[in-house]
């Protein structure tokens, strides 16, 4: 028995169930209500009769307070995935589960999901709710647009972002009362490509009340997103700054609004970003600063949580999950529901075909040969283990670029047709 002192928690809205080992009390399963008072006293019972550690499954969000006390009690809890701990057909019942948890965990065949430590799970939920706040304020700088369509002002047409500079002038004096398109176009910013006299033409309107109140509305609520976004991304620089060993600094420079509309940060990340993983991680292609931030608060810096770098992008959700019977395999897809990081991979995969990079080639290639769904894959996990091992092994990346990968690869093919050629009792002869 691999863990003689551990128990098994079911997880539940409204209550839990707690098996331990029969020999260590008359009642070896009881049964918790959620509520604060309880969750301690399921730690108080636990170290009561000396369990070292406990394993329960990741249901929900409802493991959280419990972990969070029995961690800060000093018990060590496994959060184990329910795809890992399946209970035998035909004993799916709260009690059978908390038991058949703890009879996994006594005999250590259970794992522990990935859990950050303190600083690094602070900096995500400032980032997760940051990504949450963006999402919600696009639906308002939609609603911005729907309002301007109603009245017929293309202002879309001729500029590139109603959320840019040009764009915001205009709307802000719309709101004001003004409705001559002359005076509008005046707000044209200097760098905007459409003249002054097509913007006029787009801004001759039929404004309604109701529509205004409409924009009014959508306006106001983008800014009040915009705003909160601001805090989320001020609380999560402080953060970065702890990483970094560093005091923090009020950012001298605000963000632009085309930061703001492009959902850039508030702040210059990239020089934490070198401190903090002491490489520039930026060199590797397709990552770019938001894309990073969002890999350190998903992963942390510390890559030795997992083993090896096929650990890793197995975690992400990146590696096949081959089902192999009678020597066959019958299956070899990518485990559906990747992590939020494993997402970060692949959405940084996905303009690299368009770069003139040995990553580009490798994507291009597989592209014509499995699809463009399987290389892309392919490439975001090339990109994942080129990331581990910038932080585990502080390797640096140097990239080689398109004609060097292909040069390879042509002379890796030729080497495998001179071997068939050799099976068959024949030799290629170059024909230059």
């Amino acid at each position: 028995m691999v863990n003689p002192r551990s128990a098994g928690i079911d997880i539940g809205s409204r209550f839990h169930v707690v098996a331990v080992p029969a020999e260590l009390d008359d009642d070896p399963v009881l049964k918790f209500s959620s509520f604060t008072n309880d969750l301690k006293s399921i730690a108080e019972w636990l170290l009561a009769i000396d369990i070292k550690t406990v394993a329960m499954e990741s249901t929900g969000i409802y493991w959280v307070p419990l972990y969070e006390i029995l961690v800060g009690r000093g018990i060590e809890v496994f959060l184990v995935n329910a795809r890992h701990a399946k209970n035998v057909p035909g004993r799916k019942t709260d009690i059978s589960d908390s038991q058949w948890l703890q009879q996994l965990h006594s005999h250590g065949l259970v794992r522990a999901s990935f859990q950050p430590d303190p600083c690094i799970a602070k900096l995500r939920a400032y980032f997760r709710q940051r990504d949450i706040l963006v999402r919600y304020r696009s639906s308002h700088q939609q609603h911005m647009q729907k309002a301007l369509m109603q009245m017929n002002l293309q202002l879309h047409h001729v500029v590139k972002d109603i959320t840019g500079q040009t764009a915001r002038r205009v709307i802000d004096a719309i709101l004001s009362g003004e409705r001559n398109p002359e005076k509008l176009a005046t707000l044209r910013d200097r760098r905007c490509k459409e003249t002054e006299a097509t913007i006029a033409a787009a801004l001759d309107g039929n404004y309604q009340e109701e529509h205004l109140f409409e924009l009014k509305v959508a306006v106001e609520m983008f800014d009040a997103y915009s705003e909160k976004i601001r805090e989320c991304e001020l609380a999560g620089q402080v953060v970065l700054n702890e990483l970094a060993g560093g005091d923090y600094v009020e950012p001298e420079k605000q963000a632009s609004d085309c930061q703001i509309r492009s959902n850039g940060f508030s702040f210059n990340p990239q020089a934490l970003i070198t401190s903090l993983a002491g490489h520039d991680l930026l060199s590797l292609p397709g990552l770019g600063p938001a894309t990073v931030i969002t890999l350190i608060s998903e992963c942390g810096l510390d890559m030795s949580r997992w083993p090896s770098a096929k650990h890793f992008v197995s975690w992400l959700g990146l590696s096949p999950q081959n089902k192999i019977s009678g020597g066959r395999v019958l299956s070899s897809r990518t485990r559906q529901g990747a992590t939020r990081a494993g997402s970060s991979f692949w959405m940084a995969a996905v303009p690299i075909s368009r770069t003139n990079t040995a990553l580009g080639a490798f994507q291009r290639r597989l592209s014509a040969r499995v699809g463009k769904g399987k290389a892309l894959i392919a490439t975001a996990r090339k990109i994942a283990i080129l990331y581990y091992k910038m932080l585990r092994y502080g390797m640096a990346f140097q990239e080689p670029g398109a004609s060097a990968y292909q040069k390879a690869s042509q002379e890796r093919h030729v080497r495998g047709l001179e071997r068939r050629a050799k099976a068959l009792g024949y030799q290629l002869v170059p024909t230059g």
